[in-house]
């Protein structure tokens, strides 16, 4: 009997949110192959194996969803008898960023392009592994073939900024309540993309039977997350603004005029959120965000207040999306009986001390 409770797949292992799953995965009693292009930027990986590779590419899919023990074992080349299926997938990898990368309409295509392919590649290696298991590859016979009384559930981090641009146009009251989705009307082809990719897992899940699980993350954020560059998210740049701001007098830019609003959630929680969709019998789609709703000013002064510091906002032209939006919490709450428990200004403390420590590092 194995030592390991489940068997995991993590794609997109390398980034923010999915190597914070690995060390959850992990501390259950999990064993963990991790998948990105890229290690993790800002810690080791606790993934019993890690592979590097494109996601894009099907061959390498086809390759990377097959367990073959616990020993690691990608590059051991076994006969298909010892193949098994992963207990779960946790579908992270995508292109992504915050609004400067995500709104500027620059990246369109090469976000649409990349994340769909994965998410495709994804679905249809799968599909095709069960078919292994159900008995259509020749190298079966009746006596050798595995008998599996499971399928691999898959897990895909679908995001807010699916909802209708028309329904966040108020900041004061955005409406995102997952059954407010439709008529679809994303602000931008990053919206769309996950809309996309939502149904997709959904039409596999109804045409080939594949177990999916769907949440639409509202804006996660937390230590060892992408801080600069161009890719990171408003909570991350306000910390990094403010930290490199002088003491007294200081002073950051503001896209837009700061009124737009926003939720965050802190990282331990949206890992929370999603173990415990995973464990659950509900499919989604599903909110996994919080209902603390800030204007960016309120976020900047956030993180003065974290800092210690009096900071004047110099608002700028910028890349803003919508207007509003807010996570709504009822669904979650009525099928998993999560909430979040953390204020913003406690995560905020951690990311600022975490950022902190990175620019006294360079």
């Amino acid at each position: 009997m194995s030592q390991y409770k489940k068997t995991a797949l993590v794609l997109g292992a390398g980034g923010f949110i999915g190597s914070h799953m690995v060390k959850r995965l992990v501390s259950e009693g999990y064993w963990v192959r991790g998948v990105d292009l890229k290690y993790p930027e800002y810690s080791d990986t606790e993934a019993h194996e890690f592979v590097q590779g494109d996601l894009r590419d099907p061959s390498f899919v086809e390759r990377v969803i097959q367990f073959k023990g616990y020993s690691g074992n990608f590059f051991n080349e076994v006969p298909y008898r010892l193949i098994e299926p992963f207990d779960e997938i946790y579908q992270f990898a995508a292109d992504m960023g915050g609004a400067g990368f995500v709104f500027t309409g620059e990246n369109d295509a090469e976000i649409m392009q990349n994340s769909v392919t994965i998410n495709l590649n994804v679905l249809e290696q799968q599909r095709l592994l069960n078919r292994t298991f159900d008995g259509e590859k020749k190298e079966w016979t009746e006596a050798n073939r595995p008998k599996l009384d499971w399928q691999t559930k898959i897990f895909y981090s679908g995001s807010a900024c699916m909802y209708p641009e028309h329904n966040q146009l108020d900041p004061d009251n955005p409406d995102c309540r997952e059954d407010s989705a439709y008529p679809a009307n994303p602000d931008s082809e990053y919206g769309w993309e996950k809309l996309f990719s939502e149904r997709l897992y959904l039409a596999y899940n109804r045409n080939h039977g594949i177990p999916v699980r769907i949440a639409r993350y509202h804006n996660i954020f937390g230590p060892e997350g992408t801080w600069d560059g161009g890719r990171e998210k408003a909570p991350a740049a306000i910390c990094r603004k403010v930290a490199l701001a002088e003491e007294e007098n200081g002073s950051i830019e503001v896209w837009g005029d700061g009124l737009q609003t926003r939720s965050f959630l802190y990282i331990d929680e949206c890992i929370e959120a999603t173990r415990r969709l995973m464990d659950s019998d509900f499919l989604g789609p599903v909110n996994i965000g919080s209902e603390e709703m800030v204007s960016i000013n309120q976020l900047v002064d956030t993180a003065a207040k974290v800092a210690g510091k009096e900071i004047e906002k110099n608002h700028i032209d910028g890349p803003l999306g919508v207007r509003g939006r807010n996570s709504n919490n009822d669904l979650i709450r009525e099928k998993l009986g999560w909430d979040y428990a953390q204020t913003l200004e406690e995560g905020i403390r951690k990311t600022y001390t975490w950022i902190e420590e990175q620019i006294a590092k360079q």
